[in-house]
């Protein structure tokens, strides 16, 4: 493999020094495992005694998305339990005779399904988790399926209510024992975290009710609403368990067990899923800014500073974990951060 360490650690540490983020926890490694990892800046700028560490945990945000529900959507869609390509209408009563029910599993993992852009949940539907759901469920569509590409939270909110219906069981409950026990993950968990774990969360930002930065509670709001288990965000990782998920993705033997995903569905999600639209879509992933599908490293990011990287073709994945979000929710410097911090693993 081919990295370039030193340049890597320069640009995480320059980070910190620009307080783009108060600190980073950096991985780059292939099937076999991390092949170079760093750290860089501190947890806490209140605390400057107590250094980032490779074992912090981190609000994973939206690579929930992928940990919980995209692996949990895989493991029912290879078992034959799920069709892509079914309108949800046709087999999901919940959804029949509202608009939702014309829509499909791949429109969602598109981000095609043409469903609201942004969540709201709370000042739509209430406080009610039932009420959240049936008003998700039961919504208007803000486009025609199949008529664009919009990201939208929504999409792995619904996803997650369908892959709880579809195995009889909640998504915390499907994604520790479908995905993250078989791969010991072990740390990997939907929050709110206990005091102990929490004192080795990365911080996120300051809550204004209580004047404390955030620590083992999802700084997403759905999440906090929806109890902290939700499609959209709500888990905690560490980069170790981020490198046994994505080795897997490489080679599934890697495991100390299986995963109810395969390779199966990792080659059809990293691939081009929409057509002539832009921008280009896998299932959940898409391709790395800066780089040509052909290039095949595909990515997803987190809003509060996480991001993990995959290529199949060069046989690497890497991973950035930050709490940017401590300092900022200008996403500008991360991303350019990020852009770099992409090329200088998959040289």
């Amino acid at each position: 493999m081919t990295y370039r360490t030193d340049s890597i650690e320069l640009l995480l540490s320059e980070g910190v020094r620009d307080k783009v983020y108060p600190g980073a926890v950096w991985a780059v490694g292939d099937a076999a495992g991390i092949h170079a990892s760093g750290s860089a800046g501190v947890l806490d700028p209140d605390d400057l005694g107590t250094p980032m560490r490779p074992d912090t945990i981190f609000d994973a945000a939206s690579l929930t998305k992928i940990l919980a529900v995209w692996a949990s959507i895989g493991a029912l869609w290879e078992e034959g339990k799920l069709d892509l390509d079914i309108p949800l209408g046709t087999f999901w009563s919940e959804v029949d005779g509202h608009p939702l029910g014309g829509v499909t599993a791949r429109q969602l993992l598109t981000h095609t399904a043409g469903v609201p852009l942004r969540a709201q949940l709370k000042n739509l539907y209430g406080t009610d988790p039932q009420d959240v759901r049936d008003g998700v469920l039961h919504e208007a569509l803000h486009r025609p399926p199949g008529e664009a590409v919009e990201y939208t939270d929504r999409a792995a909110l619904i996803l997650g209510y369908l892959a709880e219906h579809l195995a009889g069981q909640r998504l915390d409950e499907l994604a520790t024992q479908r995905t993250w026990q078989p791969l010991g993950m072990n740390t990997t968990r939907f929050g709110p975290l206990p005091a102990e774990t929490a004192s080795r969360c990365a911080p996120t930002e300051l809550d204004p009710e209580t004047d404390t930065h955030l620590k083992g509670i999802a700084h997403d709001f759905s999440a906090r609403l929806l109890g902290g288990v939700c499609g959209i965000a709500g888990a905690f990782t560490v980069m170790d368990d981020l490198g046994a998920f994505l080795r897997y993705m490489l080679d599934t033997t890697t495991a100390p067990g299986q995963a109810g995903f395969g390779p199966d569905w990792t080659a059809e999600s990293l691939s081009s899923q929409t057509g002539e639209l832009q921008p280009v879509r896998g299932l959940f992933w898409h391709p790395a800014p800066g780089t040509a599908v052909a290039g095949h490293v595909w990515v997803h990011y987190g809003f509060t500073g996480t991001g993990m990287w995959i290529s199949p073709s060069q046989q690497r994945w890497a991973v950035l974990l930050t709490n940017k979000l401590y300092y900022t929710r200008d996403r500008q410097p991360l991303t350019d951060l990020r852009n770099a911090f992409r090329g200088l693993a998959f040289e």
